[in-house]
């Protein structure tokens, strides 16, 4: 949240939250600190699908942008999707660059349209080993470059913008379908009334994931059933490949779910606390129970250099009273490492968000 007021500093907006029946104090965090934030408590869990019909149906701009909860978006993000959406003649939607915690590119940022095929090369890791070839490489859109502009069928449902009346022209998000086919099925949606999405790169967001998305059998049952709800809405398909669908389902669910279970990093050996508050940093060391050295960020190429040099595993933490988030982005992903892990400590708060691992859900860390 504190990241998005960052990048609404010179837009027209307005913030609408929906919380869907959250167990702890999500609400009332909202309400106190974030009072201009018009917020919907829905009684229980109605899904991304339904939460997300909500809270457009209370939107009164021309654009309107679905965000997930578990990201953290540039300065200028906004302002660039912005204008770039205002050069566009038949626009549908604009998805941008995604890393996760770890700095890494997210390749679901941009995909094909998952026909059987598609489908059957991604299930199967197909496109790892053909990754040039347009006939194996169509899920994650590997045709365009990671940092290419282009046009793109599919794009991913923790960053979507798109004009509200096209939103509400194909009826948002189909409620029928809980979660994970959602942004997969809105997406075909807009391109079946021949408008056209854009991957646009020249603004990156972090998505920590996990955190809507917890690899346990609920996941399985809901992905199985989210997959084979796109394909039966679709797609005409034969017995034969139903039940083949159902067994490669199984196969790929299987397969997130263990990376839920992955080995995360060891735990860090130094800490490195980039800012030049002095208080915080002894509350760091206070909560974390070890030394940490505090640097300022014009002495950035030596805290790095240092840390390659000597394989400690590292973890740095951005003060954003210091470092812009887009400049946090930056950092993770022009050093991102195996060694290193990075937590951001957003401005007047009380916590550090990040994550350890490519699969590990995000995570907040109260530092009193």
């Amino acid at each position: 949240m504190i990241s998005v007021y960052a990048a609404l500093q010179h837009v027209e907006s307005e913030i609408i939250v929906v919380d869907n029946n959250s167990s702890d104090d999500s609400c009332q965090m909202i309400k106190s600190r974030f009072p201009k934030v018009k917020l919907v408590e829905n009684k229980e869990n109605y899904g991304f699908p339904k939460g997300n019909n909500s809270g457009v149906a209370l939107a009164q701009g021309e654009y309107v942008c679905i965000l997930n909860p578990d990201t953290v978006v540039a300065e200028d993000t906004f302002s660039k999707v912005l204008a770039f959406a205002e050069r566009q003649t038949n626009l549908g939607i604009i998805g941008c660059r995604l890393i996760d915690g770890t700095g890494n590119f997210l390749p679901e940022s941009k995909r094909g349209i998952p026909t059987p095929w598609v489908a059957f090369t991604k299930i199967f890791g197909l496109y790892t080993f053909f990754p040039k070839s347009n006939y194996f490489n169509q899920y994650y859109a590997q045709h365009v470059g990671e940092h290419e502009t282009a046009k793109v069928s599919i794009l991913v449902g923790a960053f979507m913008v798109m004009k509200t009346n096209l939103y509400r022209e194909i009826g948002g998000f189909d409620e029928n379908c809980f979660m994970y086919s959602d942004d997969i099925d809105l997406s075909y949606m807009v391109l079946q009334k021949g408008k056209a999405n854009f991957y646009f790169p020249e603004t990156t967001i972090i998505h920590y994931k996990g955190e809507s998305t917890v690899k346990d059998e609920k996941y399985m049952k809901r992905f199985q059933q989210a997959m084979n709800f796109f394909y039966r809405k679709h797609f005409k398909v034969s017995s034969f490949f139903s039940l083949f669908m159902k067994i490669g389902i199984v196969f790929f669910s299987l397969m997130k779910k263990n990376q839920g279970k992955s080995k995360q990093n060891s735990a860090a050996e130094r800490y490195i606390l980039i800012s030049e508050n002095e208080t915080f940093g002894q509350k760091l060391e206070q909560k974390l129970k070890k030394s940490v050295a505090l640097q300022h960020i014009e002495n950035e190429k030596l805290v790095f250099s240092q840390t390659f040099s000597d394989k400690v595993q590292t973890e740095l933490v951005f003060d954003n009273a210091n470092v812009t988030f887009k400049d946090c982005i930056y950092f993770m992903e022009s050093y991102k490492s195996k060694q290193i892990s990075f937590k951001i400590h957003p401005k007047a708060t009380n916590f550090l968000i990040g994550s350890n691992n490519k699969n590990d859900r995000g995570e907040v860390i109260i530092v009193e």
